[in-house]
């Protein structure tokens, strides 16, 4: 893939995310791929994805990614954003970095690093959840 096809697919990715669109995010993955929020086990294979994103979307009431930079690195899709949600009648904000890599048109891994007790305060949770 090219640097720019690269681009476009983190765009459309981030643009499924706003519009909540969750088959749209599990199907931009490979067959294998992994969603990895790094204090967590990684979530392995669209399946599994598609499980956790039916967590999120049963609970979700709206999302946004603002997108503060974006760029390649070593052939690697490095995002710096806000987070800004609501879910389940709380709203939260929380920084990210992600770190997308690609073939063949899909997202293979999507490496996410942010606080987490942050994430979760404005999701308005008090017990840690996927362990």
């Amino acid at each position: 893939m090219t640097d720019d096809q690269k681009l476009d697919l983190a765009r459309r990715m981030f643009e499924a995310w706003d519009t909540m669109d969750w088959d749209g995010v599990v199907d931009m993955f490979a067959d294998d791929g992994v969603l990895h929020s790094v204090m967590q086990e990684p979530v392995v294979g669209r399946a599994a994805i598609a499980e956790r994103m039916a967590i999120l979307g049963s609970k979700a009431e709206r999302i946004t990614l603002h997108i503060k930079a974006l760029g390649i690195i070593d052939g690697r899709v490095f995002v710096e954003r806000v987070d800004d949600f609501d879910f389940d009648g709380h709203h939260g904000e929380v920084p990210v970095v992600g770190i997308l890599r690609m073939a063949d048109g899909t997202i293979t891994e999507w490496l996410e690093y942010y606080d987490r007790p942050t994430l979760l305060a404005g999701m308005g949770i008090t017990d840690d959840f996927g362990h």
